[in-house]
């Protein structure tokens, strides 16, 4: 039986490593890339064409739960699994809507992410104790009929521009991780702040942390 090819997106190093010893002790696993910052994992997971990602859910550039949407989009087959300390409700429903296939609390036994992957492997969803069964369907209930969010009439680009203005970054930073120009950095800032109603950074920034997109716990 072919090895589960998996790619492991976390900004922290230790962590990576951590997850790599505990993966690869398994037979039937292997890890294939290692991403430290959200803007490059799309790409990554492109390139190497991995079975499953793991992924951080707070990670610096783009957060985890924009990278499942795009890389849901980009690469269907692959089974993303999110990693997270937290256990909110608004955390999982999004990132289920977005595509995840699993997630799994950090705080969790070193055995349940390897669950995870044969369970997600056998093309069924897999939540982590204490979510249940029960919860995932009443988080999938919930996504069908949530109320729609000014955050969904956002582009791809635009998502990619909100969390790395919320970050701090200018115009002219954000057009060059981007490769874009500074106008067209500057435009999309403007298109943000009226598709949210914000009127200033100071605004912006609250609303990035209300969403989720900023870590302020450092985890």
């Amino acid at each position: 039986m072919p090895s589960v090819k998996v790619i492991l997106a976390d900004d922290h190093q230790i962590v990576r490593q951590g997850l790599r010893a505990l993966l690869e002790a398994e037979s039937d696993m292997t890890v294939v890339g290692e991403v430290s910052e959200g803007l490059s994992v799309a790409d990554t997971v492109t390139r190497l064409a991995p079975d499953v990602l793991v992924l951080d859910l707070m990670m610096p550039g783009l957060n985890g739960l924009e990278v499942t949407r795009q890389v849901s989009q980009r690469s269907p087959s692959v089974r993303i699994i999110v990693l997270s300390m937290h256990a909110n409700e608004a955390y999982v429903l999004e990132a289920l809507r977005n595509g995840a296939a699993g997630y799994v609390l950090k705080d969790s036994s070193t055995d349940t992410l390897v669950t995870a992957i044969r369970t997600t492997m056998e093309g069924r969803r897999y939540l982590c104790a204490p979510l249940s069964e029960m919860a995932m369907e009443a988080f999938m209930q919930k996504a069908q009929n949530v109320a729609i969010d000014p955050y969904d009439s956002l582009t791809g680009r635009e998502r990619e521009v909100l969390q790395l203005a919320a970050e701090g970054h200018t115009n002219t930073a954000i057009a060059d991780r981007l490769s874009i120009s500074p106008r067209t950095a500057e435009v999309h800032r403007a298109r943000i702040m009226e598709k949210l109603q914000l009127t200033n950074q100071t605004g912006l920034i609250k609303y990035a942390i209300r969403k989720g997109l900023l870590d302020m716990d450092g985890s």
